[in-house]
């Protein structure tokens, strides 16, 4: 049976699940802040570019008081949270009107603390927390561009959330999302939100792409961040891959050479970064565990040091 996802934030990855989802068949309400761009979207859909070819998806859009639990489009089935983390809980509480419908609520965001934010609103029994590394780059307000394999590792936030894992997964992977259902997806995280912090906050203080950091030099940051997050996820009960984690390593410095990080591009852009939620966030567990985690700590005050605003 065809579902109602609400999915809040449109970019690139928003846009890429929007486009799916609606193209097999479901209804779909996109919600942003940017009107011009949810303008565009209602006219003309969003238009995805993927191994396929060229595709159109039509679906709803609004800002977030401008969709109701009981709107035109039917009862919500499921609310994914795709903003950066930043603003996760302005996002949250902007659709918390929401939670009364009884969603499920789903976080693929990067980084740590944004089920926690989910939960503090929608029901923690039906919230689920994963990661993607589908690939999508907007190309224009609503034409988001997608080449190349990608999957979605999902589980609940907590035991009684499982249950509604492997429903969800089908539901995505019907969608061509090739999506799975994890009993402890905490591990999965925890390994994407190591390889962020590893690479990511080094590219937005070096300003090098990928490649750039394959040096001894780049290594050893990468590697001591990598030891230092492992360590913090162990001690938590967690046990992070660490021969696993450096491959992901190895393989995109040697294969993603010309990637240049999510993070440098919001530097380059002068937009906030998502520091808190990876680099930071890892120290703030590291604290709470009692594991020292003196590089990732120099990595996000050096990236906190040139976020706008700062003086």
């Amino acid at each position: 049976m065809h579902k109602h996802i609400v999915i809040t934030g449109a970019g690139a990855m928003g846009c890429l699940l929007a486009a799916r989802l609606a193209l097999a068949g479901n209804r779909v309400t996109v919600v942003d802040v940017d009107r011009q761009r949810l303008d565009r979207i209602v006219r003309e859909g969003i238009v995805l570019e993927d191994d396929t070819g060229l595709r159109i998806a039509r679906v709803a859009a609004g800002t977030a008081d401008e969709v109701t639990a009981d709107g035109p489009q039917g009862p919500i089935d499921l609310l994914i949270l795709m903003t950066k983390g930043m603003h996760s809980r302005a996002a949250v509480r902007s659709v918390a009107h929401l939670a009364a419908s009884g969603c499920c609520a789903l976080t693929l965001q990067n980084g740590l603390g944004n089920a926690e934010v989910l939960a503090e609103t929608f029901t923690p029994d039906r919230v689920l927390w994963g990661v993607t590394d589908l690939p999508a780059d907007l190309d224009g307000p609503n034409r988001v561009v997608s080449h190349g394999v990608g999957h979605i590792q999902l589980g609940g936030w907590t035991g009684a959330a499982q249950a509604h894992a492997a429903a969800i997964a089908a539901m995505l992977d019907a969608a061509g999302l090739n999506a799975v259902a994890d009993a402890d997806v905490r591990i999965a995280v925890w390994e994407k939100v190591a390889f962020n912090a590893a690479l990511n906050a080094l590219a937005t203080i070096t300003g090098l792409t990928v490649g750039g950091m394959d040096s001894p030099e780049g290594r050893r940051i990468a590697g001591a961040v990598a030891d230092e997050t492992v360590a913090t996820a162990a001690a938590l009960g967690i046990a992070v891959d660490r021969v696993r984690l450096q491959a992901r390593i190895d393989h995109a410095l040697a294969h993603h050479r010309a990637h240049k990080a999510s993070m440098l591009q919001d530097r380059r852009a002068g937009r906030a970064t998502e520091i808190e939620s990876i680099n930071g966030a890892i120290v703030a567990q590291a604290d709470l565990a009692g594991v020292a985690a003196p590089v990732t700590r120099t990595l996000a005050d050096l990236v906190r040091m040139g976020e706008p605003g700062r003086t």
